[in-house]
């Protein structure tokens, strides 16, 4: 899921240590300081998930979707020169996926003013306040047209697992898978802890939250902060990529 969003958190943050990932599934339930992790990074993968456990608004602190919000991202490519827009919409369709209604996002990236690439991303929070990732319908612009990405997938169908994109708790340590379809997208966080203060062309914010993810199948690493009340904040590629963004602007229709 190392797209360019991806998404999109203005208060005060206290952060409290903790660590881990367990090594069996559990059920739909906060990170606690035992290091247990609604979505462990196992061999097998099988988390449990309840669609009696999920319903209601994505008001997570550092990830709150409200429907009718667009973020506006700005920055450069992964040759660390071409500039950049991505544009994050919470849309007010949902779709059903495993029996849960999911929040459709739009995120779109436009490259030297072009269009490049368009993914339609679901998301579920359930009543402990994990904000799960159920898949996305990602396509590139190739030859005037949209053609479907390798990274599609969907969560229920063939081999694919949702995962969490945000802790309803997140502590430094914490790792855990964010989505899982094998030959598709299996990407890994790991929480940081404080990101220190930032600026951003948005506005300058005194605490942020930073979380590392991995993609095994790309073998890129990228950092992302988050912001209390808003989302990602700003996104930087670690390895191969030189890919970089900021938040510019939020608009709530």
């Amino acid at each position: 899921m190392l797209t360019r969003t991806t998404l999109i958190a203005l208060t005060l943050a206290v952060f409290v240590a903790g660590c881990g990932s367990n090594n069996g599934s559990t059920s739909p339930a906060s990170s606690t300081s035992t290091g247990t992790t609604p979505a462990p990074v196992t061999t097998p993968y099988n988390p449990s998930i309840d669609p009696a456990d999920f319903g209601g608004p994505i008001d997570n602190p550092y990830l709150p979707l409200r429907p009718g919000t667009v973020y506006r991202y700005r920055g450069v490519g992964d040759d660390g020169k071409t500039r950049e827009i991505n544009t994050v919409a919470v849309t007010h369709r949902t779709k059903r996926i495993m029996g849960i209604d999911a929040r459709v996002v739009l995120d779109q990236v436009f490259s030297g003013g072009k269009p490049e690439e368009r993914t339609f991303d679901w998301y579920a929070q359930d009543k402990h306040g994990n904000v799960w990732y159920m898949g996305e319908d990602s396509r590139n612009y190739e030859h005037g047209r949209w053609v479907k990405d390798d990274g599609s997938w969907t969560a229920g169908v063939g081999n694919g697992k949702p995962g969490i994109i945000m802790l309803a708790h997140p502590r430094r340590g914490d790792t855990y898978r964010q989505e899982y379809s094998p030959g598709h997208a299996v990407d890994q966080a790991r929480v940081l802890g404080q990101g220190g203060p930032l600026d951003t062309p948005f506005r300058s914010f005194a605490r942020t939250l930073l979380i590392r993810e991995y993609s095994s199948i790309d073998k890129q690493y990228e950092k992302k902060w988050y912001a209390r009340g808003i989302g990602v904040v700003q996104e930087d590629a670690l390895t191969q990529s030189k890919e970089h963004s900021e938040l510019v602007s939020i608009v709530r229709r």
